[in-house]
């Protein structure tokens, strides 16, 4: 077994590749971090910023970016209060790391995809 062999084992093993897939499994969740990578936004800035994400989804995504410590949650002591969301260090590393290569890549193959999509809803299959 090669070193390679043993690291996609050890991945496997301890589950830190489904950990890392599972970021993207929630549609919205990389939305609401791309939203976040210019700096801290209040909650009705990031409404605004994605559109068409309803409220419950966006808390939603809010509570699970939260508990994977991928952003953070700023209480500003001021009447009323004010609360703004940023990314983490963690979160930062992600939108910086893989999820800028996804754009990169969706950029160079996105029309292949979307066609190979269609052509299979056109055939059913």
């Amino acid at each position: 077994m090669t070193d390679d062999d043993t690291h996609c084992y050890e991945l496997v093993a301890d589950c830190r590749l489904r950990a890392a897939t599972d970021l993207f499994a929630h549609t919205w969740d990389p939305v609401v971090l791309a939203a976040l990578r210019l700096g801290p936004h209040r909650r009705r800035e990031l409404r605004a910023a994605i559109g068409g994400i309803s409220d419950k989804v966006l808390t939603d995504s809010l509570h699970r970016l939260l508990a994977g410590g991928l952003i953070g949650r700023h209480v500003h002591a001021q009447a009323p209060p004010r609360v703004d969301y940023a990314l983490t260090g963690l979160g930062q590393s992600l939108v910086e790391g893989p999820m800028k290569a996804l754009g990169r890549w969706a950029i160079e193959h996105g029309d292949e995809l979307l066609e190979a999509q269609e052509n299979r809803d056109a055939t059913g299959r």
